[in-house]
């Protein structure tokens, strides 16, 4: 059974850094296609970033050129580098994994992510 956790979340003040990690537990990380979705109050879930097993990432342009998705198969960790964060980046963030031969989905409980003053 896959289940994924994530951690980091916080406090931070407009202009600051966090990360977030996820640990993936469970067999065949590499068969998962691992991303960063959040949600803010009132919005819908969006996608913040996607990484594969060969480590091709891709970004939301509102995060694009300020968070960077890595992944580390030795530890089956995701990590999201966020930097230069803004009020409208709050929102609690989750950790996701799809199986890319079986379509599974595994969601984390999330983290919560204040940019406030």
């Amino acid at each position: 059974q896959v289940q994924v956790a994530e951690s980091g979340g916080g406090l931070v003040q407009p202009g600051g850094s966090l990360k977030l990690s996820c640990v993936f537990s469970g067999r065949f990380f590499a068969m998962y296609l691992m991303a960063w979705y959040r949600q803010a109050p009132g919005n819908r879930r969006e996608l913040v970033a996607t990484i594969t097993d060969r480590e091709t990432t891709n970004y939301a342009d509102s995060v694009q050129g300020r968070f960077t998705i890595s992944r580390d198969h030795a530890r089956n960790t995701v990590s999201l580098q966020m930097s230069s964060l803004k009020p409208e980046d709050t929102a609690v963030f989750y950790c996701h994994a799809q199986n890319l031969y079986t379509r599974e989905e595994y969601w984390g409980q999330g983290t919560q992510v204040t940019v406030s003053s």
